[in-house]
């Protein structure tokens, strides 16, 4: 009798019904702005569609643009339909979400701004609306300080009968004297448990799935040490260019933008210490000792275990674009980095010797953000007949965008008379598992703002000790001239990187 196949039982199995949110009032500051229009709002009309959305849930967006209601639920009805996080656009949905927008226009430095906004929210109050408020502060960084100061001038930071929340999007300061003063300044206004530090690569599916693959799989956690695992590459890149942002990135550039932050979250989930709960301050302890774990580098150590790099023009999916100091808003002898590669150690018990090789930049052949965890060979070479069955063939690559994923890399005998081996892969993909309707990352950390869950943003601990790996590496440049710029082609793989660093 022939074997029969059994089905896989989850093949195709849903994502997990998501809870409803905390009645709330949302406050949007930059509700014009571009991160509201491509994010937020079309996450939080997700949230809608999936039923996430209290029937007390409330948005209030501000900005300095006048405008209606009316206008301004036009102006972002027209951003939801078009954005790609929003997975199906329904007119009838639509209507009944708009009916929770509103508008109210100021400048947030007019000393009345806030006084202002305090009346507007007790009118609102009396008529009905949640005595929770959150705050969202979609704008640049620098206006951080002005909002959160001028809320708790104008008694905001509480809220009788309910709670006040605040989300601060990144950058958290440029480096750690700037981090601290803006910790100082918040923590002065709300206690650090009202306080959500947003980076979005922690509500992405696949960085959370980082703890469950490491600690919910005894297969793997045996091994994930100095005596198994020979070096680690975390990497994030991407295709597109500014997008718009001179401005931003002129100021911040590639260190800042995606290693003082994104990237060293990955480095903490895949190098912390077993939690002893699933909680926020479990997580965010056993995350904070990695980052004080990793050794700061001299300057010496800076100019050999760094490089920087920024593009020129060149091809992009077979289309001519233009070098970084071509584009608009760009200074034309700009020493703004596009590309970082570094290499970090940690010093503690598990990783001691183990290099962590992390690499980012804008404009290169091929998107994707990914971490490549690199086993040791096996002490003999039992198998191998030419140099070639010699190479390295057990790695663990955690695909976090795109086509999410797990892939492990083994080798297996070659089909043939003889003891020949090649190297393949056990692919885990979460589309094909799960489907496409996920929810995105702003999705998850809105709702967890709206829960009060913590457990998936940054705290300051967090923050201060990133800080203090990435601030001696700008200090070092700043003495150290840059490379000749630009020193790799958009659409290439970057610039060459020297054997010693990778």
């Amino acid at each position: 009798m022939p074997a029969t196949v059994e089905a896989n039982p989850i093949e195709g199995l849903a994502p997990a019904r998501l809870p409803q949110g905390d009645s709330c009032l949302l406050i949007i500051f930059g509700a014009s702005g571009d991160l509201a229009r491509r994010k937020l709002i079309p996450s939080l009309y997700n949230l809608a569609c999936a039923g996430c959305m209290n029937p007390d849930f409330v948005i209030l967006g501000t900005g300095r643009t006048p405008m209606s209601d009316e206008q301004f639920r036009a102006k972002m009805r027209e951003a939801a339909s078009k954005a790609s996080d929003t997975r199906e656009f329904s007119e009838s949905v639509w209507q009944e979400f708009a009916k929770r927008l509103h508008y109210f226009a100021g400048d947030i430095t007019d000393p009345q701004f806030f006084s202002k906004l305090r009346d507007q929210l007790n009118q609102m109050r009396q008529s009905g609306s949640s005595p929770n408020h959150l705050f969202y502060l979609s704008v640049p960084a620098s206006q951080a300080p002005t909002i959160i100061q001028g809320l708790g001038a104008a008694g905001l930071n509480h809220s009788d009968g309910g709670w006040a929340r605040v989300i601060i999007e990144k950058p958290f300061g440029r480096d750690l004297a700037s981090a601290r003063q803006l910790n100082e300044i918040v923590l002065k206004v709300f206690d650090e448990q009202n306080v959500y530090r947003i980076d979005h690569y922690l509500g992405k599916e696949t960085v959370q799935n980082i703890l469950v693959f490491r600690f919910g799989n005894s297969l793997y956690e045996p091994v994930w040490n100095r005596n198994y695992i020979d070096h680690v590459e975390i990497t994030g890149f991407e295709t597109v260019g500014l997008e718009g942002r001179a401005s931003f990135y002129e100021e911040t550039g590639a260190l800042r933008d995606m290693v003082a932050n994104h990237l060293l979250q990955l480095l903490a989930l895949t190098a912390m210490e077993p939690p002893v709960a699933f909680d926020a301050d479990s997580i965010r302890q056993q995350k904070v000792q990695v980052l004080r774990s990793i050794r700061a580098m001299t300057v010496d150590e800076v100019a050999k275990r760094t490089l920087r790099g920024q593009y020129g023009p060149g091809e992009v999916n077979g289309k001519p674009v233009p070098g970084y100091r071509q584009e608009p808003g760009v200074k034309p002898d700009s020493t703004t980095e596009t590309f970082v590669a570094l290499k970090l150690f940690i010093d503690n018990w598990r990783w001691a010797g183990v290099p962590f090789h992390i690499r980012t930049g804008k404009r290169l052949s091929h998107p994707g953000t990914e971490i490549r965890v690199h086993l040791k060979p096996t002490p003999q070479a039992l198998f191998a007949t030419t140099p070639e069955d010699q190479r390295e063939r057990n790695v663990i690559t955690l695909r976090i965008q795109p086509n999410e994923g797990i892939t492990i890399a083994f080798g297996a005998k070659r089909p043939g008379d003889q003891m020949r081996t090649v190297t393949v892969q056990a692919d885990f993909s979460y589309r094909a598992m799960f489907g496409s309707n996920a929810p995105v990352a702003y999705e998850t950390l809105l709702l967890d703002a709206m829960l009060g869950d913590p457990t998936l943003f940054t705290s300051r601990d967090e923050v201060e000790a990133e800080w203090r790996i990435i601030t001696p590496i700008e200090e070092a440049w700043t003495e150290h001239p840059p490379p000749d710029f630009p020193n790799y082609a958009a659409g290439s793989d970057g610039p060459p990187i020297p054997a010693t660093l990778f």
